[in-house]
């Protein structure tokens, strides 16, 4: 009898290979902006525009085309996400901080984090930002199960008080948006992405592949469409149909 195996392997092989090709055709074709080091991202609505944080302290606007039409530095931060608001972009910065951006005149506010029982791991770090209501999620991109949270927090005028958290398991989460009452968590552990159903509290159990590189923001904007920034200088536009989304 012929051995099977030389078969199987040669069709793993082969299924990983189309696989990979085409992940690459599609992040060519979804590409629309380069940025270095690409953060964070959110969707500004009263300017139909996004907000593309970077990890060495500057932000973009851009088009939804991903035209770069403005760019500053705000100083030596390490901003890890963004949530665009009318007058104000707020800032999560990885240490353990929001920074409160002027959109008109830029001036800043830098605000730390405290609460009861509040501390990051020397491993840990905020990677994500979204706005709920009055309150600000924050997510942290853990090592660990144990120190794999959403922190709930309230901006106060000196401080950002940690009022609450979210225990999940999932590791190196690097992005988090609110679109339908839903919080959409990324993990560039496994290039993956989970839902988190605010009014039901708790998350999908289904989770959805993500074309591979190294994502580190993610914003919806209001024609459903979805931004993922790539940390190797990059923003990628999706539909939820290509991604699978439901």
């Amino acid at each position: 009898m012929k051995q099977m195996k030389p078969i199987v392997v040669s069709s793993i092989l082969f299924f990983l290979l189309s696989s990979s090709l085409v992940y690459a055709k599609s992040n060519k074709e979804n590409k629309i902006s380069k940025i270095e080091e690409a953060s964070g991202l959110s969707y500004c609505s009263d300017t139909n525009t996004y907000i593309v944080a970077n990890d060495e302290g500057s932000f973009y606007e851009i088009l939804p085309n991903g035209k770069t039409i403005s760019r500053h530095k705000l100083g030596d931060y390490d901003l890890e996400g963004v949530v665009c608001q009318e007058k104000e972009l707020i800032f999560a910065i990885e240490k353990g901080a929001l920074l409160i951006v002027n959109r008109e005149t830029l001036e800043t506010k830098y605000l730390k984090l405290k609460g009861k029982d509040f501390k990051l791991s020397k491993k840990s770090g905020i990677e994500g930002i979204a706005k709920v209501g009055e309150f600000y999620y924050l997510a942290i991109q853990a090592k660990k199960k144990k120190d794999a949270k959403i922190l709930i927090v309230k901006i106060n005028h000196n401080y950002a008080n940690v009022v609450d958290s979210i225990k999940h398991d999932i590791l190196d989460t690097s992005g988090m948006d609110y679109h339908n009452e839903k919080l959409y968590i990324i993990s560039d552990k496994n290039d993956k992405l989970y839902i988190y159903n605010l009014k039901k509290k708790k998350m999908k159990k289904k989770s959805y592949n993500l074309p591979k590189f190294a994502q580190e923001g993610i914003a919806f904007d209001n024609n459903g469409s979805l931004l993922l920034a790539d940390d190797d200088g990059a923003v990628f536009k999706y539909t939820k149909k290509e991604l699978k989304l439901k």
